[in-house]
């Protein structure tokens, strides 16, 4: 089984990647929930709905977010009316997020919700929030802080970017199959996708035990850098590094991992970075890792399952 930790497009990606390698059995994607928050009196889930829009083949590609075809009369009505408007809500994607208040609402978890989402969605793979506590990334900057989707989306980004917190991170736990994962001794690797480190990964690895039970395990760790050629795909990750004082590099991605990821996959324009990654004891795959077609997305996880085989020095 592998286990891959998601968040945002590039995640989503990634993880699209892999089901198309990967039977429903031998894959667990693992994903933020750091984004959550209540909206209109709904609960929106941003990375979960990415991940399982992709997945069920629905996403929007032009925007990168939200489902395909979309229609705004309900956005438009809204702001005829004088409503909150700065989060867009598409009629479709709103459907999305009644049913999960109303599911919540009566008691379900969100691990509960978010399996009856994707047998709706006929989607086999198993996708699973990070928690089914409520916890919130909360963007510390010069301005004061905010919740991420209030400085991403309300914000763009603006204010300089000095770190995160979670409120309520203190009381998570994993949810029921992401600690399952964790512990499994059908475990064969760790995918950390190429998603925003400090708001899509770090939330994941921030709840209590679980970056404990990430080096515990004996599987190789792989991480898939975001930043190619000193610039993120997409989302804010490069500002964020830059204000941080962080090297805008798949170099300062692994800075960040540390000790914790075995091997790092990196771009072909960042094949010289290698020589400076290398000496810190973290291996480097170079591969192409800008995915514009699905068949981009296949190629890169096959390349880090193939990577995680040859840390692993063994067959999976």
């Amino acid at each position: 089984m592998i286990l891959a930790l998601a968040g945002g497009v590039g995640g989503a990606k990634l993880a699209h990647g892999l089901t198309r390698i990967l039977d429903p059995s031998e894959l667990v994607i693992a994903v933020n929930t750091g984004d959550d928050f209540l909206h209109l009196n709904y609960f929106i889930c941003p990375d979960l709905d990415s991940v399982l829009y992709k997945l069920a083949g629905i996403n929007d590609t032009e925007r990168g977010w939200g489902i395909r075809d979309e229609t705004w009369n309900f956005m438009e009505s809204l702001k005829k009316v004088g409503g909150e408007d700065w989060f867009q809500l598409g009629d479709k994607d709103l459907a999305t997020h009644v049913e999960r208040t109303r599911r919540l609402s009566e008691g379900q978890t969100l691990s509960e919700v978010t399996q009856a989402l994707c047998l709706q969605h006929d989607v086999r793979h198993t996708i699973i929030p990070m928690t089914d506590h409520r916890v919130g990334t909360v963007v510390d900057t010069k301005d004061g802080d905010f919740f991420f989707q209030d400085y991403f989306v309300r914000l763009r980004c603006a204010p300089e970017f000095t770190g995160v917190h979670y409120k309520g991170m203190e009381d998570a736990v994993p949810a029921p199959l992401f600690n399952q994962a964790l512990n499994s001794p059908d475990l064969q690797a760790i995918i950390f996708c190429p998603s925003n480190p400090f708001v899509s990964i770090d939330p994941i690895l921030s709840i209590p035990g679980v970056s404990d039970a990430i080096r515990q395990t004996e599987v190789p760790i792989v991480a898939v850098s975001p930043i190619i050629g000193g610039r993120a795909v997409k989302g804010p990750a490069a500002k964020m590094m830059q204000e941080l004082g962080l090297p805008v590099s798949a170099t300062g991605i692994a800075e960040h991992y540390g000790d914790l990821i075995d091997g790092l996959v990196i771009d072909e324009q960042d094949a010289s970075l290698s020589a400076q990654i290398l000496p810190t004891g973290t291996g480097v795959q170079v591969t192409n890792t800008l995915m514009k077609s699905a068949e981009d997305e296949k190629n890169l996880a096959e390349t880090a399952l193939n990577f995680a085989r040859l840390l692993s020095h063994r067959e999976f």
